[in-house]
């Protein structure tokens, strides 16, 4: 199956288990299990949330041990928040500011997560243990699966 499909049909699955929930921690930690389990190359699939104190803490994930509160304004997960918009990463080496919580990690897709006034409260971050994992389609059809969380 191509990874264009593959998507559909996992966007179709999260919203069945989701509708209705109304709980966004709820519907973070199934999009979690299922993006996970069933996407082949991600590595650590989770959320790190905005805090009323401005930190960017872990929330709810899948994969191994994570970095619980990211410095400020350093690394991809911070430059998905400033900058309001999808961030793929080819290899995190190349990155300047790099925020290295596994050394397995070689490339990363973040992707800002937006409420429903469209503040960022938080990103959702995808690492893998190949370089280059991520592209286009990824970008497009996680866009469209984090907006499910507040709408």
């Amino acid at each position: 199956m191509n990874k264009e499909k593959k998507y559909i049909r996992l966007k179709e699955q999260i919203e069945k288990l989701t509708k209705d929930i109304g709980e966004p921690l709820s519907v973070m930690a199934t999009i979690n299990a299922v993006l996970h389990h069933k996407m082949p190359g991600f590595f650590w699939t989770g959320f790190y949330l905005l805090n009323k104190n401005g930190d960017l803490l872990v929330g709810p994930y899948q994969g191994t041990l994570a970095c619980i509160l990211l410095e400020k304004n350093k690394g991809v997960c911070w430059a998905g928040i400033n900058r309001k918009e999808t961030v793929i990463v080819d290899d995190v080496e190349t990155f300047e500011g790099h925020i290295a919580c596994s050394s397995l990690s070689k490339s990363e897709i973040v992707v800002p997560l937006f409420d429903g006034n469209e503040k960022v409260v938080g990103v959702l971050d995808v690492d893998s243990r190949e370089l280059a994992n991520f592209d286009e389609t990824d970008k497009k059809f996680l866009e469209e699966i984090v907006h499910l969380i507040y709408h």
